[in-house]
């Protein structure tokens, strides 16, 4: 556990189910689920006017706080050690709830439910391995960008290797009924899409 900033960070919705969770020390399972239940039961007992750090010391160890902030159904929690800011804790809550809200244009608790794999990659632009790697929303937000990107040409790639295999057993099928090569070219010129 040494040398990590962040020990975790957890969005919870206000029934106290996690939304997102992101442990960057070796927690078990079963562990992770305690530590959600309690730190919500002590989330919404606290005043409005409370500050937004609260003792982890029970949670995650000696000289950790809880820094959280509530948007609308969720609260958004970051563990963190001492090496780190409560301030810049909280202002990075903030960048990582821009950057939900730009992505998802007014992100709400569904697009956490439903755009899983979306959040996680937001969320990685942010944290790796327990250590803030970017808070410049842009950045974020354009590095999201180029993943879609890479994900939607890997989806073409495997179209279009789908659309090869099925010409090549056309070609094949074409082959054994009408072994003449312009029968070939015709069935191939087919599949591919360049014939009626």
């Amino acid at each position: 556990a040494r040398g990590h900033m962040i020990r975790a960070l957890m969005i919870i919705n206000n029934f106290g189910k996690p939304r997102l969770l992101k442990f960057f020390t070796q927690t078990a399972e079963v562990r992770q689920q305690q530590i959600i239940c309690e730190l919500f039961n002590v989330l919404r007992t606290r005043s409005e006017r409370a500050c937004s750090f609260v003792d982890g010391g029970a949670w995650f160890g000696p000289g950790t706080r809880v820094v959280y902030r509530q948007y609308a159904t969720l609260y958004f929690a970051v563990a963190i050690d001492a090496s780190e800011s409560e301030l810049g804790v909280l202002d990075l809550i903030q960048v990582l709830v821009e950057s939900l809200d730009q992505r998802f244009k007014s992100a709400c608790e569904l697009d956490l439910v439903f755009k899983t794999d979306e959040v996680h990659w937001l969320v990685d632009e942010i944290f790796v391995g327990g250590m803030v790697v970017e808070t410049n929303m842009q950045d974020i937000l354009d590095a999201v960008q180029y993943n879609d990107e890479l994900v939607r040409q890997e989806s073409d790639l495997s179209s279009a290797s789908a659309s090869l295999q099925a010409a090549a057993a056309s070609i094949q099928a074409a082959s054994r009924q009408s072994p003449t090569l312009e029968a070939v070219r015709t069935q191939l010129m087919s599949t591919l899409g360049f014939l009626p």
